[in-house]
């Protein structure tokens, strides 16, 4: 499994994607939309989960690509 992905307001405008725990940004983008598309393709990848941050900072939606603990019944 690896690291969550969080997308996040960028200090300069804009968005950008970090990995859990990173200290520097993997990628800044002008729209949360590029922000959220690039992220839930490395979740994907990596089989994490992608946390999307509001304007503010708080969390406003969680999406796991790995390990679910609870996945729907199906």
């Amino acid at each position: 499994m690896g690291k969550n992905q969080h997308v996040t307001p960028y200090s300069g405008g804009g968005f950008q994607v970090k990995g859990a725990g990173n200290s520097r940004a993997t990628k800044v983008f002008d729209t949360q939309r590029e922000a959220i598309s690039f992220a839930r393709d490395i979740a994907k990848n990596q089989q994490s989960e992608l946390f999307i941050h509001n304007r503010t900072g708080q969390i406003r939606e969680r999406n796991s690509y790995g390990n679910d603990l609870y996945p729907p019944r199906g």
